[in-house]
């Protein structure tokens, strides 16, 4: 017995199934074979935090007819490919985690930070473990922190004693959407337990062969917090490639794109140029070096994201032109 299609919230995902939640009941989902058929790319799959047309079938269970217009998209290069991989959608704010006793890295900031700026995602920093620690590392910790991205909110936890903890649930609000990414092994996990009241996430604790963290989190779900809030747990992520994050690369790296309004060249790469104001700016220590480099390197991954991208639209329309050539050659055939 199949009822009339309803909308649903896509709660939690696995390979190939889907949980999904409406204000009645939660179902297990699947897509139908036409969304299948017709996808073009792993964004037009549904994701978690999406809002989706389904149809109620028999024992729990309900077809995905479609994805509602999606308000943000949190995505990503899939690691050893240039395709797109969806990570969350309709996001409101994304706390970036970094584990303050081995994860701390500015660069690794600046990377989440584009992504996220181009899903048009507010961002959080959130630096935990802050019990392993000295108190005057945690200080400089937050200090070049606050250097290098001056407008961002940064929370400093630790689930040990519950450090932080409390600031962290004012900022999260009723009816907002929230997710938590970074590596594995930061405590991603650990701190939405705290904020939950109950151990619902497993979690794994760090490799004592490797002193890398362990993926704890194997799929993306969607939990509801007491004050009505949501929170998405991510699995941890190794590898934060970059997907068209042009005009993100702008906003992250707001006072070098005000330099490059001064070069002398409107194409000035800001790598051998005369005249370049961000050259310039790094010899005279007003830009730092780490910042600089990491500018680079990130501008590179997206133009060349972005060529790839071209490349492959264009041999998609060149296919596109052979087969139809084809359809009129066997039409005029018959």
């Amino acid at each position: 017995m199949r009822n009339q299609d309803q909308t649903a919230q896509v709660v939690a995902q696995y390979r190939g199934k889907y949980r999904v939640r409406n204000d009645k009941n939660e179902f297990w989902a699947e897509i139908t074979g036409k969304m299948m058929f017709t996808a073009e790319s792993k964004t037009d799959y549904p994701v978690v935090g999406d809002r989706v047309t389904i149809s109620e079938l028999e024992s729990n269970h309900a077809v995905i007819q479609g994805i509602l217009p999606r308000k943000t998209i949190l995505q990503r290069k899939a690691a050893g490919k240039d395709d797109v991989q969806p990570i969350a959608a309709n996001i409101d704010v994304a706390f970036i985690v970094q584990a303050a006793d081995r994860d701390f890295n500015l660069n690794r900031f600046e990377r989440y930070l584009t992504i996220i700026n181009a899903g048009k995602i507010e961002p959080v920093i959130i630096l935990n473990k802050i019990d392993l620690i000295s108190k005057m590392e945690l200080d400089e910790n937050i200090t070049q922190i606050k250097d290098r991205f001056r407008k961002i909110e940064v929370v400093a936890t630790s689930v040990a004693d519950r450090s932080g903890i409390e600031k962290l649930r004012e900022v999260i609000k009723k009816g907002k959407l929230y997710c938590f990414v970074g590596s594995s092994g930061v405590g991603k996990s650990s701190i939405i337990n705290e904020l939950l009241g109950k151990e619902l996430i497993k979690t794994k604790s760090i490799s004592t062969s490797t002193k890398k963290g362990r993926h704890a989190t194997t799929h993306r779900e969607l939990f509801v917090l007491e004050n009505g809030a949501m929170v998405v747990d991510n699995p941890g992520i190794r590898e934060v490639g970059i997907v068209n994050v042009g005009e993100a690369i702008i906003n992250v790296f707001g006072d070098i794109s005000e330099l490059t309004k001064e070069c002398k060249f409107a194409d000035c790469t800001h790598v051998h140029e005369s005249g370049c104001a961000v050259l310039a700016a790094l010899k005279s220590g007003e830009l730092s070096e780490a910042k600089y480099l990491n500018y680079i390197k990130l501008k590179k991954e997206a133009d060349y994201f972005a060529m790839s991208s071209l490349e492959k639209r264009q041999k998609n329309r060149s296919f596109g032109r052979m087969v139809k050539n084809f359809e009129k050659f066997k039409k005029k055939g018959s």
